[in-house]
């Protein structure tokens, strides 16, 4: 039994057509307004306009591969959340994903009722107050703007990205646990034992320690990830 989604839009870009129209079947049954296309040159053209709320897209498309249509998108500005589809396990490919900008992965074959859960995290918009702006050294974090900047450079991340790292932020200095993160980030919908949170977090250091030559968030083992205060 799955939980019924508020109405929201959702772009599914998947070339295997059986398996198409069973996302929309159950994408539909769960409350999405649904558009599917096979390719990625149309799901490209759909994301453009900003109408869709998420954008489901599997890697391999013709045309353009779902990571491509998700690294152009980026460029150009388009923030809405990607769940990626994937039949890549490696974790260099999982972050290739994470670097083009998707906010989530989920390898093929999938649960599609963990498929609806992780859709549902992805459209949960944070309730963040728009005034909220943590600042730890030169690392500013702007909640209302969902805008990072270090030294006064910008810094890109995708939803995923800053929702952790904004946790982080607003504990700097203290331990948050691997279950805090998975529940205020994924509202608890993926398992705890999964690499998720540390593909995200290496993603994140690569934006927003390694150009700068700094290390702001430790792994402590056995406990959690802490943002440091100082250096």
């Amino acid at each position: 039994m799955t939980k019924r989604q508020a109405e929201a839009s959702i772009l599914v870009a998947e070339d295997d057509v059986r398996l198409a129209a069973l996302l929309e079947q159950a994408l539909d049954e769960a409350g999405w307004t649904v558009h599917v296309v096979h390719d990625g040159r149309s799901a490209y053209a759909q994301a453009l306009d900003g109408s869709h709320d998420v954008l489901l897209l599997d890697w391999m498309l013709p045309g353009m591969e779902g990571v491509t249509v998700c690294r152009r998108i980026r460029e150009i500005g388009l923030t809405t959340p990607v769940l990626m589809l994937t039949a890549r396990s490696d974790v260099s490919d999982r972050i290739s994903g994470l670097d083009a900008g998707a906010d989530d992965y989920l390898p093929k074959p999938f649960d599609i009722d963990e498929l609806l859960a992780r859709l549902r995290a992805l459209h949960r918009r944070s309730s963040y107050d728009e005034t909220d702006v943590v600042q730890v050294g030169d690392l500013v974090v702007d909640a209302g703007a969902r805008r990072v900047t270090r030294g006064g450079t910008e810094i890109d991340l995708s939803t995923r990205e800053f929702d952790i790292l904004f946790l982080l932020a607003s504990h700097a200095g203290r331990v948050v646990s691997r279950f805090t993160i998975l529940d205020e980030v994924w509202d608890g919908d993926t398992d705890l034992r999964s690499n998720v949170i540390d593909v995200h977090l290496a993603t994140i250091r690569g934006k927003i320690d390694k150009p700068f030559g700094t290390h702001t968030i430790t792994t402590v083992r056995g406990a959690g990830y802490r943002l440091e205060t100082e250096g």
